[in-house]
């Protein structure tokens, strides 16, 4: 499938790495790449599957931090329909191009759900796994 997102773009998101929890022992995501600590969140749950989605800076286009807090609130209210599980996180750029960008890991949303909440909020990509707990980049563009 073609995308609408620039390659350089797409490379950003594969070297970004996707903490959840509260530091110090917060838990990074890479995408493609096995997690046991996420595994467990999601056998934990009971659920079979897990995003991680933002709804900072829609379209890749930097927001106010007013505008940005507004919408990651309005984020959370709508996943609480769709999981029990709701854990904040970040998603930060290691070369630092890009700032970092509060989100959500919210277990249990399956990736229909999680695509249309993604595109809702403007994102270009989610991170989704299903139990294999291997998050993987679905480009909504």
């Amino acid at each position: 499938m073609s995308s609408k997102i620039n390659d350089d773009l797409i490379s950003s998101y594969h070297s970004a790495v996707y903490h959840f929890g509260v530091e110090p022992s917060s838990i990074g995501l890479c995408i493609d790449q096995f997690s046991e600590p996420l595994s467990r969140v999601i056998a934990d749950s009971g659920d079979r599957c897990a995003v991680f989605i933002s709804a900072y800076n829609p379209g890749s286009l930097i927001q106010s931090s007013e505008s940005n807090r507004a919408a990651h609130d309005r984020l959370h209210d709508d996943l609480r329909s769709y999981s029990n599980r709701i854990i904040e996180g970040v998603a930060s750029d290691p070369s630092g191009a890009w700032p970092p960008e509060k989100g959500f890991l919210a277990v249990g949303v399956d990736l229909v759900t999680a695509q249309r909440l993604g595109n809702h909020y403007g994102q270009n990509a989610i991170l989704w796994t299903d139990e294999d707990a291997i998050p993987r980049l679905v480009l909504l563009r």
